[in-house]
């Protein structure tokens, strides 16, 4: 498992934009970008500029995945038929810690990365901890007996700025079931994501 390099708020700063719509997120004080040049009058961003931003939102968003693991992951979606940038949203959309992080069992996605690397969730019954493991269609996915105790797992449940997707069925608060994959409209982004630009980025 990488490790994440920079605080996850920084992030928000940098895009200037509440990506997980979380309350304590430093973009609702303060809407300029971090660092002492961060209040500078913005120029226009060029082509290249707005296709390099929407990656780097896209790929923070699901926990600042590995840029060799992200590319790999648009490779993949490229392949498939249909819409690249949809496909591209339904393989990040079905990755192991995005659908406990779905779940609302993790407050984060960086702490759902975390509780799937320490083994407290099972899929199918089996314990499972790569986060990266791709989930399919039907897979049961739930906490291990430690987990339902977390302290945790409960703040994740009770947050009220995120509800539990359709594709994602839950079954009592400690199991879900994949059920479909999701198109980009069905996503419960907090921010506006642009797919479309991500494959501009890589067309080039």
């Amino acid at each position: 498992m990488s490790k994440r390099k920079s605080a996850k708020y920084k992030l928000d700063r940098r895009m200037g934009e509440n990506i997980w719509g979380r309350p304590k997120s430093s973009v609702n004080r303060r809407s300029y970008g971090p660092g002492q040049h961060g209040q500078r009058r913005k120029s226009k961003i060029s082509d290249f500029g707005l296709q390099l931003r929407a990656k780097q939102k896209l790929k923070g968003y699901y926990g600042d995945v590995t840029e060799k693991q992200f590319k790999a992951t648009y490779q993949e979606a490229a392949r498939m038929k249909g819409d690249t940038g949809q496909n591209l949203i339904g393989l990040l959309e079905q990755r192991l810690d995005m659908v406990v992080y779905r779940a609302k069992f993790a407050p984060t996605i960086f702490a759902a990365r975390q509780i799937v690397s320490h083994g407290h969730i099972r899929v199918n019954g089996v314990k499972c901890n790569i986060a990266s493991r791709r989930i399919k269609l039907g897979d049961v996915i739930s906490l291990g007996n430690k987990a339902k105790e977390m302290a945790l797992i409960a703040e994740a449940q009770a947050l009220p700025e995120r509800e539990v997707p359709d594709y994602v069925a839950q079954d009592g608060t400690d199991k879900v079931t994949f059920v479909r994959v999701p198109t980009l409209d069905e996503v419960p982004y907090p921010v506006k994501m642009e797919p479309n630009l991500v494959v501009e980025f890589y067309s080039r």
